[in-house]
């Protein structure tokens, strides 16, 4: 039996759920009665991690934003994966939609989690690793404590407990 017990924090996002949320999203838009007619497109930037909306006004760009977050909340991926970046006038009388994916915790988050994490005062120890913070114990309780204090507390990332040992 392992003296010593760890989980993971991360904010990695399930690749394959959310290409089949962006798939799904673009099937439900096309689909919609209000958006016959309309221009109406989904771009999805892999290595800048963004999603471009481009259609004929905000409402629209918002409610093509929203069938994108609820595909995904479907299969299990959290809202705060998604941030809207920026509006724009694109020509044409076109609105352009910029959304990020987040799906990494940026430094300054994992400090927020590691000190959060101290400040419980428990005996684990929390450590910055890239982009995921490990935390390490020897009580399986006081790690299931920590995890329970991560999750209550309301951070603007997607927070994922992952490699429990």
């Amino acid at each position: 039996m392992a003296t010593e017990h760890s989980f993971d924090i991360s904010a990695e996002i399930d690749k394959q759920k959310f290409k089949d949320a962006f798939e799904q999203a673009k099937k439900v838009i096309t689909n919609r009665w209000d958006f016959k007619g309309v221009t109406c497109e989904f771009d999805y930037n892999e290595k800048a991690k963004t999603i471009t909306l481009l259609t004929t006004s905000d409402s629209k760009a918002e409610a093509m934003y929203d069938a994108l977050v609820g595909e995904a909340i479907k299969r299990g991926i959290s809202s705060k994966a998604f941030k809207k970046a920026k509006t724009e006038v694109a020509g044409g009388n076109k609105t352009r939609l910029l959304v990020s994916i987040i799906d990494a915790i940026s430094s300054d988050d994992a400090k927020t989690i590691v000190k959060e994490i101290k400040d419980l005062k428990l005996k684990v120890q929390a450590s910055i690793r890239g982009d995921i913070v490990r935390v390490v114990g020897k009580s399986i309780d006081d790690l299931q404590t920590a995890i329970k204090a991560i999750r209550e507390r309301d951070l603007e990332i997607p927070i994922n407990f992952t490699n429990m040992k």
